[in-house]
């Protein structure tokens, strides 16, 4: 099957660049078609090398620990969407493939925008990384080794930061709100302030994810603004999130809001 999209154009609708839109037009592709033949998995052909390349831009963005395990060997393809996105090679070196590709006689395509350095992934790759390699010639397996440790400390937080979570959520009945005025449960700052930093970051960023649809340019740097909220005892505080959405301090308590409230 082959599809077509107007990256530029959903790029400057959504104030996103030219990577990111062409990644979600990908994947919205991929997740309209696997419906359409009733399929279960999606299976991607990414390497090693892209989980390295993944790794290192989320580093320079400043992501927390959650960002720096680089991309899941499974997930679901789309929030809530029951198709898996699979990638079944991510032991595997770029070049390995490539050659096995080659001696089983396998065409393989390659993307004219992996040698444009105007992106920053490819910068990465043809810049960085061999500069890096200078210094640890398996650089690539070392970062890829550090991501999957990260990913597995991760997935112990996860449980206790959606503990942390049920514990600091308050209805929005409780306080006395119009269910559609936020999104999500409203938290208790009492709680949130309690609890172990490293912890509280997970919760919130798992919060905010969940009420905005995603953690897409959710970075560090937010997450620390989000925390500044619940210094003090005044409300009234506002932390401004990536592509709209903000998460309000009334009195002893944390709100999300959409663009659009």
């Amino acid at each position: 099957m082959i599809g077509r999209s107007k990256v530029a154009e959903e790029a400057r609708e959504a104030h996103d660049n030219l990577e990111q839109a062409a990644r979600h037009a990908r994947y919205a592709f991929l997740q309209r078609t696997a419906k359409k033949v009733s399929a279960n998995y999606v299976l991607t052909a990414h390497t090693m090398d892209d989980q390295a390349e993944t790794v290192l831009l989320r580093l320079m963005r400043g992501s927390a620990g959650f960002g720096l395990g680089g991309m899941d060997a499974m997930r679901p393809l789309a929030k809530n969407s029951s198709i898996k996105l699979v990638r079944p090679i991510l032991w595997a070196r770029r070049i390995d493939t490539e050659e096995y590709c080659r001696l089983r006689r396998i065409k393989y395509l390659s993307d004219e925008m992996n040698d444009d350095l105007s992106f920053a992934r490819v910068k990465v790759r043809k810049q960085l990384l061999p500069m890096m390699q200078s210094f640890n010639n398996r650089i690539v397996e070392a970062i890829s080794r550090t991501a999957a440790q990260l990913r597995e400390d991760g997935a112990v937080l996860f449980n206790d930061s959606d503990a942390l979570l049920r514990r600091a959520a308050v209805s929005n009945n409780e306080e006395g709100k119009d269910s559609d005025e936020t999104k999500g449960p409203v938290l208790d700052v009492k709680v949130l302030s309690n609890a172990p930093p490293a912890l509280r970051r997970r919760a919130l960023r798992q919060w905010i994810s969940e009420a905005r649809g995603s953690s897409r340019r959710l970075e560090m740097v937010h997450l620390l603004a989000v925390e500044r909220l619940l210094e003090g005892n005044s409300g009234g505080k506002v932390a401004e999130l990536p592509n709209g959405g903000r998460v309000r301090r009334r009195r002893n308590r944390l709100e999300f809001e959409s663009e659009s409230d």
